[in-house]
């Protein structure tokens, strides 16, 4: 009878215990994830700035980490709180004038309604809809508070892989069980594909909404500018994109009975915005980080669905380093694999 060694034994334990703590801390801590993922997409970013301030121009840690978590702070997130304030000044207006958005939107409904033969603004449709809107407030304040509590750890914990940056790269080399060459390969390619998504995504979503902004001008929508930032947002979403800026707007012109603006709204909205995403898009992701376009697009519908916004970037970011850990694990353990 095979006896097993007591050091594999203990081994096994070990690992299992390991294991098992692992889980209960992801466990508990699975609501931070993505203020980790995003306080390391600016730790990408920003890596070079702090080297460059803390180490040639003799900043202190904290000061240059500070500085440059405000900069970020005031370009990625203040044009958010931005949207969101003219928003909330928007939604504000029309709770105050429900009763004439209210007529304006049976008016709108009961002519396609004669139209096409429907019943669309029924009783127990609009309860169902009132019934909806107040389910859904708790959960739409319960996000909010969310997202601030989750931008507020992400920049806590960036302030410490800031000023921690070196002992922790170097913590990081030390640690993982590869060969040293695949430990390079892994941090080359996660942040070349962190600048791709990380810088892509956000500056296709403003090419399309300044080519937006210019149709919008040239048909006369009422505050371009608005909806130049809703262009913005929408078009970083996966699947409809942009289209739900453009297409509430050709929905606006048909309502006013402005049938040709509202056609003219929709074939420079398929046509023009559409296709300038479709082709900016997939160029410049495979030009910074040669990623596939169809990476780009099953891997942002998997990360919002796990990550929620910050999935955006790291949805893709997710499905390339799976394929990256295969060729890793084919070199590292393959057969022509050498002995480390």
């Amino acid at each position: 009878m095979v006896q097993i060694p007591n050091n594999a034994i203990r081994q096994v334990l070990f690992l299992l215990l390991i294991l098992i703590l692992a889980a209960v801390l992801f466990f508990q801590l699975q609501t931070f994830i993505p203020a980790l993922l995003g306080a390391y997409t600016l730790y990408a970013i920003l890596r070079r700035w702090m080297l460059l301030l803390h180490e040639k121009y003799k900043w202190k840690q904290g000061l240059a980490a500070a500085t440059l978590m405000l900069s970020s702070f005031i370009i990625i997130l203040l044009p958010i709180f931005l949207l969101a304030n003219m928003m909330t000044s928007k939604i504000s207006f029309a709770v105050q004038h429900s009763s004439q958005v209210l007529t304006a939107i049976q008016k709108f409904v009961h002519k396609y309604e004669i139209e096409y033969g429907i019943e669309l603004m029924s009783q127990s449709n609009i309860a169902k809809l009132s019934a909806w809107g107040a389910n859904s407030l708790p959960g739409l304040l319960g996000a909010t508070i969310s997202t601030i509590t989750t931008i507020a750890v992400m920049y806590f914990i960036l302030f410490f892989m800031l000023t921690q940056g070196r002992k922790m790269e170097a913590g990081f080399y030390e640690k993982v069980p590869l060969k040293d060459e695949n430990v390079m390969l892994l941090r080359k390619e996660l942040n070349s594909l962190v600048y791709s998504n990380a810088l892509g995504i956000p500056l296709i979503a403003i090419i399309q909404g300044v080519v937006g902004l210019i149709g919008y001008l040239a048909l006369g929508v009422k505050e371009p500018v608005f909806w130049f930032v809703v262009t913005c947002i929408a078009a970083m979403l996966p699947i409809l994109g942009a289209a739900l800026a453009y297409i509430p707007l050709a929905l606006l012109f048909f309502a006013n009975d402005d049938s040709t603006r509202g056609v003219l709204m929709l074939i420079f909205g398929f046509g023009i915005i559409g296709t300038v995403d479709n082709f900016f898009r997939f160029w410049l992701q495979k030009k910074i980080g040669d990623v596939h376009p169809l990476i780009t697009i099953f891997g942002v519908i998997i990360g919002v669905n796990l990550f929620g916004f910050i999935g955006l970037i790291f949805g893709p970011i997710l499905i390339s380093l799976f394929l990256l850990l295969i060729r890793i694990y084919a070199n590292e353990f393959g057969t022509s694999a050498k002995p480390k």
